[in-house]
């Protein structure tokens, strides 16, 4: 993926779309993010992970509800390429770390993007990508 020098993009990781989806602490930030007109990405991983979660724990609707959500949002999809594979697979050999999130990391490496989430084990990976990190779960900001 190309984009112009000095342009950010952002990758939303999955804890940044349930934010959004469930007005958690950090929406607003997301929000902002895809009013700001910079390039705002997925990975293939983030949509088949909030799906699954959601069908696991509040039933089809409610994932086939989130499905049509990610549609309606000014975001795009990044499926596999032979990068974001062989990024993925470095990260998670090299890290502990889920295999969702390894490819959701390996594609805001490849398409040299700021990943957005409000998971702590990504820490771990902030000297190979660059990170927004949103409210943990049960920090309090004001």
């Amino acid at each position: 993926m190309q984009k112009a020098d000095n342009a950010e993009s952002f990758v939303l990781d999955t804890s940044a779309i349930f934010a959004l989806w469930n007005d958690e602490e950090g929406a607003d930030t997301v929000e902002h993010i895809l009013h700001s007109g910079a390039p705002a990405l997925v990975s293939f991983m983030t949509v088949m992970e909030g799906r699954y979660r959601l069908w696991k724990n509040s039933g089809k609707e409610t994932s086939d509800e989130f499905s049509k959500y990610l549609s309606l949002l000014p975001v795009r999809r990044i499926d596999m390429t032979n990068a974001i594979f062989e990024n993925a697979v470095q990260i998670k050999a090299t890290n502990s770390l889920s295999v969702c999130d390894s490819w959701i990391i390996a594609t805001a490496v490849v398409t040299k993007s700021i990943l957005v989430h409000k998971d702590p084990e990504f820490e771990q990976v902030k000297n190979i990508v660059p990170l927004k990190t949103l409210p943990y779960k049960g920090s309090k900001t004001k």
